[in-house]
């Protein structure tokens, strides 16, 4: 899978032989000698990429830099590639979301390991992201009425309850409700409690209508 590998360590050395064997293994390669050169030039999300950072750095950490990222709502996985590991620190950044946190010397299949399993949750994440900014632009579409309707049918409610709730006939709701389907460009009944749940309108249990 080829990609771009943003290398972050002050280690000059470190750098030039990481990028020599990165290349060497197919994939480009950018490096940083601190996370605020990173930050300067904060790549673009369009291409498949991840970041090989290191922890102890001058100014930002890396710790610190995958906290900058976080807020920022970088997609690119962080794979940590230090000579100071210790267990606070390991338990820390894989809890933020690290893809791997190995140790120097950490060999070639080790670290082509890690960069494609990296790569493969970066094209997960971008696809979901996808997803995600295609059911906003369409939950935007509808009217506030046919958002009611949106809410309650999400939440397992049969058009009699929702007629009842807001006060209409059920003709009426089945009409906005053919509208809500064809709005948010879904097929079933399911596929609409997909949407909903990715927005976070509505939590993996709600749907039954308990």
């Amino acid at each position: 899978m080829p990609g771009l590998v943003y290398v972050v360590d002050d280690d000059a050395s470190f750098r030039t032989a990481i990028a020599r064997r990165l290349k060497f293994a197919g994939y480009e390669v950018e490096t940083y000698a601190s996370a605020q050169q990173l930050l300067d030039r904060l790549p673009a999300s369009e291409k498949p990429g991840c970041i090989l950072l290191d922890v102890k750095l001058p100014g930002l950490n890396g710790l610190e830099l995958q906290s900058r990222l976080i807020e920022l709502r970088s997609i690119l996985p962080i794979v940590f590639v230090t000579g100071h590991a210790d267990t606070p620190t390991i338990v820390q950044a894989i809890k933020a979301g690290a893809e791997d946190f190995l140790t120097k010397p950490a060999s070639s299949e080790q670290l082509l390991a890690a960069i494609e399993r990296a790569l493969a949750r970066y094209e997960l994440a971008r696809s979901q992201r996808g997803a995600l900014d295609t059911a906003l632009a369409h939950l935007v579409t509808l009217t506030p009425r046919e958002r009611q309707v949106f809410d309650s049918i999400v939440r397992g409610k049969i058009n009699k309850e929702i007629a009842r709730e807001l006060g209409t006939t059920e003709r009426t709701v089945k009409a906005h409700r053919h509208e809500v389907m064809e709005k948010m460009q879904v097929h079933s009944l399911a596929e609409l409690v997909s949407s909903a749940e990715r927005l976070g309108l509505i939590g993996r249990n709600e749907s039954s209508g308990s």
